[in-house]
């Protein structure tokens, strides 16, 4: 069976500080690949019409094309209300995912697109918690961001109570695993080898 690419692009956010980790999680070795983010670029890519990656830096020697990269206006600040405000300057919608969730599967992201139509933002939401960083977002958010960068809020989740908003729940926490710490990422790679083993 043939897939059809989801019609809108796909943004690998990977901007972050990875203070937990103590080094730039993006950049660890995992599966096959010599990085994170660039597994996670391969995985997703044949799913979208397109696919870009926001950074605030071009470490992305795989990356042959630089023009998928969406760099972070603000160099100084790390937060991802100002990575959206960039990137839905430039897109009319998008599918937001992060770098350090690398198995959501494209069953759950198949359902948030097409749930998406009526909404502003449509995020997952498992027995543990929501992910409001997985999900389908739009620009008709913009207002509400610049309001968010103006009066100093970064809150994600005070953005998506601000909009008009949609939780789909999913049933399948591990795809939700979030690679934050080393044990994180030991756990992660273990999953991954299990994975590859079925």
């Amino acid at each position: 069976m043939i897939f059809e690419p989801f019609k809108i692009p796909c943004i690998i956010l990977s901007g972050g500080k990875s203070q937990r980790m103590g080094e730039d999680k993006s950049l660890l070795p995992f599966s096959t690949y010599t990085s994170l983010i660039e597994f996670q670029y391969r995985r997703l890519k044949p799913y979208f019409s397109d696919i870009f990656i926001s950074s605030k830096v071009d470490k992305f020697p795989f990356l042959d094309d630089k023009s998928k990269i969406v760099f972070d206006e603000n160099k100084e600040v790390f937060s991802p209300i100002l990575a959206l405000y960039t990137i839905l300057q430039k897109f009319d919608e998008v599918f937001i995912i992060t770098v350090d969730t690398p198995f959501v599967s494209i069953e759950t992201i198949e359902k948030l697109v097409k749930s998406s139509n009526s909404y502003d933002i449509t995020i997952a939401q498992t027995s543990n918690r929501t992910h409001n960083l997985c999900g389908v977002f739009k620009n008709s958010c913009l207002e509400n961001i610049k309001y968010m960068i103006e009066n100093d809020i970064h809150k994600i989740n005070y953005l998506i109570k601000n909009s008009n908003y949609k939780i789909i729940e999913c049933k399948n926490e591990d795809e939700f695993l979030n690679i934050n710490e080393q044990s994180d990422y030991k756990k992660a790679l273990l999953y991954n080898n299990n994975l590859s083993n079925i």
